[in-house]
This record gives structure tokens, C-alpha cells and sequence, in this order.
């Protein structure tokens, strides 16, 4: 074996016994034919790690902290929240400053204000309609309670008057058709109150039902003029870069007054055809009860419970005893 061959010999075993190999197991060793030149050519590229293969790609998928799946953390998420309360804090703050800053200089005259002329009249007119008829209410509420003594008492005055005639048989026909006029008069009585009732809770529910949600529909209207204007003076003093950020919160002021406008002239026509038609019935009853009550018409009393489908009140009378 000649030194060139041994040394040969010797480098193939070196190479196949060195760290390198045991990891590099397909690399191919070439010799040149005129064994000069000995070269080690690794061959082993399948072997290398591949970013883009289905493996890492599941593992990608997999690890939800890898950075294609963001998770925010408990401090995190608490300063996002914190940050979404300030600015909603800041924007009221802001809107309340400058409604407040209008209502003083409307009121000092320092600036002029949206008018609607007809239609605050009507709001006026809509606030004076629902003050009188709430003291109609009180009014009935007082006349009710006064009149439900009343029957109270004939109820009660019907129960001694039967009582003394049994004991004073002298008297007995006189107290006997005493009690019997106490007992109609009872019984009418409590178609009456029943009347009255009905006329109560209609009048209740128009005033403080039907009216108080046109007022709250006003309410937010009055509330929507006072942004809008405003906000309309901010774009008449706003120059330079911001007042493009003004002219868009004035338009969406604007807007919503707008709406709101609308939404307070329907129904304020919706409640005036109701209130009409409900006053217009209700006014009918008080007169027919009361006139037919105090005239002693039992038999046009009874006609206008049955008009107006008002339920006949029991003939137990004690449950005016009770109040």
C-alpha cells in the first residue's frame, strides 16, 4: 500500500468515525481520479429544517402564542377597557361643557339659539294641556273620596234604620222605607263611584302615559337643539386643521336634531287626534252619571254604565265599610 493510498485510507476512516458524519449521514465523498484531490460534498439538504413544511406549519397553528395568535393579557386587557371608559368620560365631558357653556349664553344673550316658533308654541301648549288636566284628576280624585264618605255613610245609616225597625215596632214602617231609600241610594251610589273610576284612570293614563311620552320625545328634541347649537357656534369660530373634526360633529348634531324634529311634530299629531278622542268620551260619561245620579234617574244611570261597557259594581255594599 503506498503512503497516497494509506493516507486515503485514513482520511475515509477519520471521516466516518467524526461527529460530523453521525449527523450528516448522506454526504458523499468524492476522490479524483488522479487522487490529488480529496472533497467532501454534503448531500444531506432534505434533512435541513424547512419553515415553510406542513410540520412547522401545524405548529404554527397549534402554539397560541405564537405571534399569528395574539392573546392579550389580564393587564392588557385592563388598560384597553380603562383607555375606552376615558374617552367615553372625555366625550361627556366635552358635550356637557359645551351645552352648558350654550344654555348661559342663551340665557345672557351672548348667542342666538334655533328657534321653531309654531312648534314651541304647541310644546307650550301640549305642557299647559297636561297641567289642567292633571288638576281635572286631583280634582275628581277629591270629589271621589268625598263621595265614597258619602255612600259610606247612606250604607251604614240603611244598616241602623233596618236595625231600629225590628226593635221599635211603633216605628217600624217609618224606619223600614228610610233604610230602603238608603239602600237605593247606596246602590246607586256605588255606580256612581264606579263611573267616576273609570273617568279617573282614563284621565290617569292620558296624563301621565300618553302625554309624558310625547314630553320625553321633547325633551330629548330640546336636548338635541342645545347640541346643535352648540356646536353651530364651534364651526362658526373653528379655523385652521380642526375644523374638519367640528364641521363632522355638527353634522351629526345636526342630523339628529333633525330627527328628533320630525319624530316630536308626529307625535304631537298622533296625541292630539287621541286626546281628542278620548277627552270626547270620557267628558260624556262625567256629565251622564252625574246628571242622571243627582236627578234620580236610576234608570239612565244604569244606561250609561251599559254605554260606555263600565262593569256593575257588586251589591255587596260592605266594601265601602271596610275603607
Amino acid at each position: 500500500m503506498t503512503e497516497q493510498q494509506k493516507s486515503i485510507h485514513q482520511l475515509l476512516k477519520e471521516s466516518s468515525s467524526s461527529e460530523g458524519f453521525q449527523h450528516e449521514s448522506s454526504s458523499s465523498v468524492v476522490v479524483m481520479n488522479d487522487m490529488k484531490t480529496t472533497r467532501i460534498i454534503p448531500n444531506n439538504l432534505s434533512l435541513r429544517t424547512n419553515p415553510y413544511n406542513q410540520d412547522t406549519d401545524n405548529a404554527y397553528i397549534s402554539n397560541p402564542h405564537t405571534p399569528f395568535s395574539p392573546v392579550l393579557s389580564p393587564s392588557q386587557e385592563f388598560l384597553k377597557n380603562g383607555a375606552t371608559k376615558i374617552d367615553t368620560i372625555k366625550n361627556w365631558g366635552i358635550s356637557t361643557y359645551k351645552c352648558t357653556r350654550q344654555v348661559i349664553l342663551e340665557k345672557v344673550g351672548k348667542t342666538d339659539r334655533t328657534a321653531n316658533t309654531e312648534l314651541e308654541q304647541q310644546i307650550n301648549d301640549l305642557r299647559d294641556t297636561q297641567r289642567k288636566y292633571l288638576s281635572i284628576l286631583r280634582l275628581s280624585r277629591t270629589f271621589n273620596n268625598h263621595f265614597h264618605q258619602v255612600v259610606a255613610t247612606q250604607h251604614a245609616l240603611a244598616e241602623a234604620f233596618s236595625d231600629l225597625a225590628q226593635k221599635s215596632p211603633e216605628l217600624q214602617e217609618e224606619f223600614l222605607y228610610n233604610a230602603e231609600t238608603q239602600r237605593n241610594l247606596t246602590k246607586n251610589g256605588e255606580i256612581l263611584l264606579n263611573a267616576i273610576n273609570f273617568f279617573i284612570s282614563s284621565v290617569n293614563t292620558l296624563c301621565n302615559k300618553t302625554i309624558e311620552d310625547t314630553l320625553i320625545t321633547i325633551r330629548q328634541f330640546e336636548n338635541a337643539r342645545i347640541e346643535f347649537d352648540a356646536w353651530r357656534g364651534d364651526v362658526q369660530m373653528s379655523t385652521g386643521p380642526a375644523n374638519e373634526e367640528v364641521q363632522r360633529n355638527f353634522s351629526k348634531h345636526k342630523e339628529s336634531y333633525e330627527k328628533l324634529k320630525a319624530d316630536v311634530m308626529v307625535k304631537m299629531q298622533f296625541l292630539d287626534e287621541n286626546r281628542i278622542k278620548v277627552m270626547h268620551k270620557q267628558m260624556l260619561l262625567f256629565h251622564n252619571a252625574i246628571a242622571a245620579y243627582f236627578s234620580g234617574n236610576a234608570t239612565l244611570l244604569e244606561a250609561t254604565i251599559k254605554q260606555f261597557s263600565i262593569k256593575s259594581p257588586n251589591s255587596t255594599s260592605s266594601s265601602f265599610l271596610e275603607h
